[in-house]
């Protein structure tokens, strides 16, 4: 038989005589702080039908087996229904859930109109769709996310700019997005590449970054071209205020200062991929190109507090577009450490390629007449270092020109067929070693 926690113990079964003797006559003694249970229920409020009238009883106990009071009745009933709402809204959430994972909208068809979208580095298939979505391509980002589980080139999706079409279905987005002509915008430019063309022995025309950020600005949409001419990105460049599209601060005076207006960021741009937005106007995306160029020449370990002994930043730099222009990357440091001797002793640095340069032509090799011509990049001509970089330097020629290799050497010439050049320290020795490579046939 259970009791109400607090409750003094039944009598024992027998006379109170009996119980006394074996207990004593002060075993209830113990419970007479119970007495004052009614006065603490009175305390609390609870109401008079909750609970009998109290009696004293003796020796019956009323009947457990009875009918319950009637508010224990209204207190299940509220159970009941309180446990019929908890499945109705677990039956709610479980048909919520169920769309969730199974059921998306979805477009109908191949698209309407031309919109450019762009993927950031590190995006998911889940976070494209999310862009998708939110240019009004997609209807969900599940729609995309769901037709491309099983095709492989959705996963290798790589940042930039694609053009797609408003309101395609999942299925035609994902074909749209992975073909390559989708993609555009993105430019490579390499290390030894200049502003402009280079026109080879062949007459082939070498592009030069004028013409891959033209041609990288290019896109149709919705049959308008937004490609910026070369001719609109000379002149930008001639006019600009170097320091609002990005150039470093120890960069800024030399290159606005330069001769050829139309060269004042050689050299500032940096190798490597760039994503510059069609639609863009010429001095954005030269801005975005600078400022990223800007930062990958700081990571390159070139600044104002890291430059070459004795050297400005930009006087590093432009000793790293030469070596990029003179050599194959073994030798890197070697000629460097030519350059920095030459002008150590105030010799004229006699660089082909710094001729070349302004001619727009490779640079392995000058005529007698174009030596002789003046200019300030003509190094047979002028001392010292070209007033702009020449080229664009890759952060190995950059890391040369800030610590070139130990030695005395003076000269130079190419010896192997691979590239490799022989170094000597006296012009007999040069000689010398120009004339056993021009007999191996190496130029």
């Amino acid at each position: 038989m259970a009791r109400r926690p607090g409750a003094a113990p039944p009598p024992p079964q027998g006379s109170e005589e009996e119980y006394d003797e074996i207990f004593g006559e002060d075993a209830y003694d113990d419970y007479d702080e119970y007495d004052d249970y009614e006065d603490y229920e009175d305390e609390q409020g609870f109401e008079d039908e909750d609970r009998a009238e109290p009696e004293r009883i003796e020796d019956e106990r009323p009947d457990r087996q009875g009918p319950p009071p009637k508010k224990r009745k209204k207190k299940r009933a509220l159970g009941w229904i309180a446990a019929l709402t908890v499945l109705v809204l677990l039956a709610g959430g479980a048909y919520y859930g169920f769309t969730e994972i199974f059921g998306y909208d979805d477009y109908e068809g191949s698209g309407e109109s031309d919109v450019l979208v762009q993927v950031q580095k590190g995006d998911s298939t889940s976070a494209i769709g999310n862009r998708l979505q939110a240019a009004g391509v997609v209807a969900s980002g599940k729609a995309f996310v769901k037709a491309g589980e099983d095709n492989t080139a959705v996963s290798r999706l790589q940042q930039g700019y694609y053009v797609m079409k408003t309101k395609m279905s999942g299925a035609s987005a994902v074909e749209k997005m992975t073909a390559p002509a989708s993609k555009v915008g993105q430019v490579e430019i390499r290390p030894y590449t200049q502003f402009h063309d280079i026109t080879q022995p062949d007459g082939k025309k070498t592009p030069g970054v004028y013409t891959l950020l033209s041609k990288a600005s290019c896109a149709d949409l919705n049959g308008t071209s937004t490609c910026i001419p070369v001719e609109e990105l000379k002149k930008t460049i001639e006019t600009a205020d170097l320091a609002k599209l990005g150039v470093p601060s120890w960069a800024v005076e030399a290159a606005t200062n330069a001769e050829h207006k139309d060269r004042r960021l050689e050299g500032l741009i940096a190798p490597g991929i760039f994503n510059v937005k069609p639609g863009w106007t010429a001095e954005e995306l030269l801005t975005d190109v600078v400022k990223t160029s800007a930062e990958r020449i700081l990571n390159a370990g070139l600044s104002e507090q890291s430059k070459g002994e004795g050297k400005t930043p930009y006087e590093t730099l432009t000793i790293a577009s030469i070596i990029e222009r003179e050599a194959v990357k073994a030798d890197f440091g070697k000629i460097s450490r030519v350059i920095y001797n030459r002008l150590d002793e105030k010799m004229r640095l006699e660089m082909d390629s710094t001729v070349n340069y302004v001619l727009d032509r490779p640079t392995l090799l000058t005529k007698p007449e174009e030596r002789e011509k003046a200019g300030v990049y003509n190094t047979y001509k002028s001392v010292g270092l070209t007033p702009t970089p020449i080229a664009v330097p890759s952060a190995e020629a950059i890391q040369a020109a800030l610590k070139p290799a130990a030695g005395e050497w003076l000269f130079f010439v190419k010896c192997e067929k691979n590239g490799l050049s022989c170094f000597t320290v006296t012009n007999d020795e040069h000689n010398k070693a120009k004339l056993d490579a021009q007999r191996r046939g190496v130029y």
